[in-house]
């Protein structure tokens, strides 16, 4: 077995061959490129049963690699990009793991492979493909916010946006209700965040809370055509306001 591993990151790398030893019951060879142009001089010198390559090395985006040289065994892709690039991957049939990843993710994206494979249904990447992706990275990439600084006692925390549950005015000030129910403040107003945030995932329901999508429970009718929104991550059921309700329920159908 000889791979190909595409990825920059050095702690990233070694997670990846502890995993990929982890997965195989028989020794494994691999090759190791930070950038394009030294993954570039590996491929045109071996062979390779398969490639794990994250999405961002030294000198750009994997993609335009193997859009300049055909490959012909299947492609993993590691990467913490995620909406429109892990709708993409799905659509194409790639095998996709999402940073950061357990070795049951990582287990499950190999067994898609070599499922694939065996069964002579694996579609090598082409150039049409590479477009599509290149096309949804575009759109991922757009300029909403990504993460926060989150200033704590002890020092600074990273809260990527794709963590936030619900988001509650305070002032001129928020207070964010993480993944785990964990609160935190972030030092901006309602409306200068909901500027920030992606339209398609956030919904500033009333004045004073804005939800993510992926977080909603349950949603019930209310009195004076208001809704009821229970979140995962919160005991307490939100209201909308008779002003939005309307074009929240637009919007939770597109």
């Amino acid at each position: 077995m000889n791979i190909l591993i595409l990825e920059d990151e050095i702690p990233a790398h070694q997670k990846l061959v502890t995993s990929l030893q982890s997965f195989f019951d028989e020794e494994i060879s691999y090759d190791w490129a930070r950038s394009n142009a030294d993954g570039k001089k590996l491929l045109n010198q071996n062979t390779y049963d398969f490639i794990l390559s994250d999405i961002q090395l030294l000198d750009g985006v994997s993609f335009d690699l193997f859009d300049e040289i055909d490959i012909d065994c299947p492609i993993i892709f590691c990467s913490a990009y995620d909406e429109y690039l892990f709708k993409a991957f799905n659509t194409n049939g790639i095998a996709y793991i999402l940073k950061p990843y357990s070795q049951k993710d990582f287990n499950r994206a190999l067994e898609k492979y070599q499922v694939l494979f065996n069964q002579g249904n694996y579609s090598v990447i082409n150039h049409s493909v590479i477009d599509i992706l290149k096309s949804a990275l575009k759109e991922e990439s757009e300029n909403y916010k990504k993460r926060f600084v989150i200033k704590k006692p002890k020092g600074i925390q990273l809260l990527n946006v794709t963590d936030i549950s619900i988001i509650n005015a305070s002032g001129d000030f928020c207070v964010v209700i993480d993944a785990n129910g964990k609160r935190h403040t972030i030092s901006q107003s309602i409306g200068v965040l909901n500027e920030q945030l992606n339209p398609k995932k956030f919904y500033r329901i009333n004045r004073s809370e804005i939800i993510n999508i992926d977080f909603i429970e349950n949603l019930e009718n209310h009195f004076k055509n208001r809704l009821l929104v229970k979140m995962k991550t919160s005991k307490e059921k939100l209201i909308t306001s008779s002003s939005t309700t309307s074009d929240f329920r637009k919007w939770l159908e597109k």
